[in-house]
């Protein structure tokens, strides 16, 4: 079973974009994957305004950074 995730991001954020684009085919096996937009929360904005789009493992709080490509998050979520 694959773990859940989140995906911080903002809107309008290209690279969140492209992340989401790399996501999508794990989410059709199964991924769970929350978008957060840290604009909501001033400690997201202080802890991921420089860093997004970050994805973090709700299990684990393991954070793999932007940029990202499938077999990376594959090792990523195996870890």
């Amino acid at each position: 079973m694959l773990p859940e995730c989140q995906l911080f991001g903002t809107l309008g954020c290209h690279l969140c974009e492209q992340a989401e684009d790399v996501l999508l085919p794990l989410v059709e096996y199964g991924l769970l994957v929350e978008l957060l937009d840290i604009s909501e929360r001033v400690e997201w904005v202080d802890d991921y305004g420089l860093r997004i789009p970050v994805l973090r493992r709700v299990d684990t709080g393991a954070e793999l950074d932007w940029p990202f490509d499938v077999e990376q998050v594959v090792g990523f979520l195996q870890e």
